[in-house]
């Protein structure tokens, strides 16, 4: 059940990255499903101990784990953004 969770929570958390970063156009459920759980890893390695929570992904379900979770995602298309900006899309 927990996987499904992931897949859940993850593609949530990368769609609703995606349409911060005006990506959504571009990406498929499957793209946001991956953002969503390598930026909630990310947002748990990074921004989970400045919040002092865990992430959406890591059983700790409250809102500040979905708060470092999106933020992670953000970071990530962020970083996605830097080498692909200026190619053909």
């Amino acid at each position: 059940m927990g996987f499904i969770l992931w897949l859940i929570v993850g593609g949530i958390i990368g769609w609703l990255a995606s349409i911060i970063m005006r990506r959504d156009a571009q990406q498929g459920i499957i793209l946001n499903i991956v953002v969503g759980i390598i930026g909630s890893f990310l947002g748990g390695w990074l921004i989970a101990p400045l919040l002092g929570s865990g992430t959406a992904n890591s059983g700790d379900f409250s809102l500040m784990g979905l708060l470092a979770s999106l933020i992670g995602a953000v970071i990530l298309l962020l970083i996605v953004n830097l080498f692909t900006r200026g190619r053909a899309r």
